[in-house]
């Protein structure tokens, strides 16, 4: 670049830090300045900031937009105090459940935060397993949404029926997954950001290390707690989670397979305690400086990161209606109730519990709802309400144990076929029908649903009674005990 094409650029950049300054309260300022001192002590110094390489991940939810704009505006500050700054990766994971919204968030706060012409920022995006620049115009491709609604089947089909309700482990894998795969990537990074609080840490590494087990994996009940223990963990995982499942050549590998590096140190520089203001100091930034459009409610009350409120909500349906002997309706109240719990624990607004009670707790539209749902589940999951309901019973394991159960409850026509299903999934000949039904119901292949009848339900899959115990979480926050009730809701939330 030209001598005058860098200061043009270089006064770009000031306008943008000056511009995003302006929105920072005066304890925002002193967390940008503790943002810095901790990045100058992890890279060995201020003398050594620009061979520094800080990777953050993107999800485009409301506190990870707020922490990118923190992190940028350190770089930025750096910049004009130091000959160099340090060096930035941003990068997102395309999975079948991350929303539209999301993906139109995280390109609004990059385009604010003037990263995509910055040759000290690199912005990331991972499809099925490739890494590329990204792009918010293109959508998950034919060959990522597949796979991603393969392992979601394949981890979830391997919980016992019965079992907590953690039927979308298969992001915390996808995720933890990419993590060590995106550190290492041409050259590598030196530290990731981690924002999320010392719950949040848990709740994922505990929901990681739930999914890895499923996958046949045998993660170390030890380590570091929280982020901090990440990729060591990462590092007895492996760089091919899922290859419990497949054969050598039925996944895709990660790529361009040479600018991966064998090994990377990577550390972790936490912020949780630095994100000081509350969500209405914070609100100006997000809306009016990074163009946030939130989703407030689907925000607060879903499950999980993975999966949408409505989703939830429907899945805790059908549970009710086809596994529990209840109906629909009793489902998704359970699931309110839950949500409820929640969002006053938190003190969110009544206007959002109002709006979640329309939402769910409306019988008049409550069918309307369920087909929203179940035309949402089929768009971003690719699943039919069958294949949902076959997910709940997941008879397939343990060569078939549920199977029997599951016909009589869903498909009694065909109990007269249950030899003929047994010998498919044997891997014998059977007619072709009975290979197509079972393609149908499952969304899996044959070949998939018999790797599936050769394992045995993944250890500690069958725990539950949460269902119970959220009711007297319930009960004993209204009595003033809210320390139990958090432990209890956080522990739902994170693997039910």
């Amino acid at each position: 670049m030209t001598s005058i094409h860098d200061q043009a650029m270089n006064y770009v950049y000031q306008q943008v830090l000056q511009r995003l300054l302006g929105f920072f309260s005066r304890a925002e300022r002193t967390a940008l300045q503790l943002l810095i001192q901790r990045l100058a002590v992890a890279a060995g110094g201020m003398e050594r900031i620009g061979d520094f390489k800080v990777l953050a991940v993107q999800s485009g939810v409301r506190d990870n937009c707020y922490s990118l704009a923190l992190l940028r505006a350190a770089q930025l500050t750096i910049a004009t105090r130091a000959p160099a700054t340090f060096q930035l990766r941003i990068a997102s994971l395309r999975l079948n459940g991350t929303s539209r919204a999301a993906v139109e968030n995280m390109h609004r706060t990059n385009s604010a935060l003037f990263v995509y012409d910055d040759p000290r920022v690199e912005v990331l995006m991972v499809d099925d397993r490739e890494v590329l620049p990204f792009d918010h115009l293109t959508w998950i491709s034919d060959a990522g949404r597949e796979s991603s609604r393969l392992n979601l089947l394949l981890i979830g089909h391997r919980r016992a029926w019965h079992g907590g309700f953690d039927l979308w482990d298969d992001g915390y894998l996808a995720t933890g997954e990419f993590y060590g795969q995106i550190a290492r990537w041409d050259g590598g990074v030196d530290a990731l950001l981690v924002s999320d609080t010392p719950r949040q840490q848990k709740q994922f590494i505990d929901g990681l290390k739930r999914a890895a087990t499923k996958a046949g994996l045998k993660p170390s009940p030890v380590g570091e707690a929280g982020h901090a223990g990440l990729f060591a963990l990462l590092d007895e995982l492996g760089s091919d989670c899922y290859q419990a499942f497949y054969a050598d050549d039925d996944q895709a590998r990660w790529r361009p397979e040479e600018r991966f590096e064998t090994c990377r140190r990577t550390t972790c520089i936490e912020i949780h305690d630095l994100l000081v203001s509350n969500l209405e100091e914070r609100w100006s930034l997000l809306t009016e400086f990074l163009g946030f459009q939130p989703d407030e409610l689907s925000a607060q009350i879903s499950d999980n990161e993975f999966v949408s409120a409505s989703i939830s909500a429907h899945v805790r349906g059908l549970q009710a209606s086809f596994v529990q002997g209840r109906d629909y309706e009793s489902g998704v109240a359970q699931y309110l109730q839950r949500a409820l719990v929640m969002m006053r624990r938190k003190r969110l607004p009544e206007r959002l519990c109002e709006q979640a009670i329309e939402v769910f707790g409306n019988p008049a539209t409550l069918g309307d709802q369920r087909a929203r749902a179940a035309v949402e589940a089929q768009k971003n999951l690719g699943l039919s309400e069958a294949q949902l309901v076959c997910l709940l019973f997941a008879p397939f394991i343990e060569e078939g144990a549920g199977l029997e159960r599951f016909l009589r409850q869903c498909h009694p026509g065909m109990l007269v076929a249950m030899p003929e299903l047994h010998r498919a999934m044997q891997g014998q000949p059977v007619a072709e029908q009975i290979m197509q039904w079972m393609i149908d119901v499952s969304g899996l292949p044959v070949s998939l649903i018999g790797r599936l009848y050769r394992m045995e339900r993944a250890p500690g899959s069958d725990e539950g009674g949460l269902e119970a115990q959220i009711q007297c979480a319930a009960l004993q926050e209204a009595a003033g005990d809210p320390d139990t009730g958090n432990t209890l809701v956080d522990e739902w939330s994170a693997g039910h």
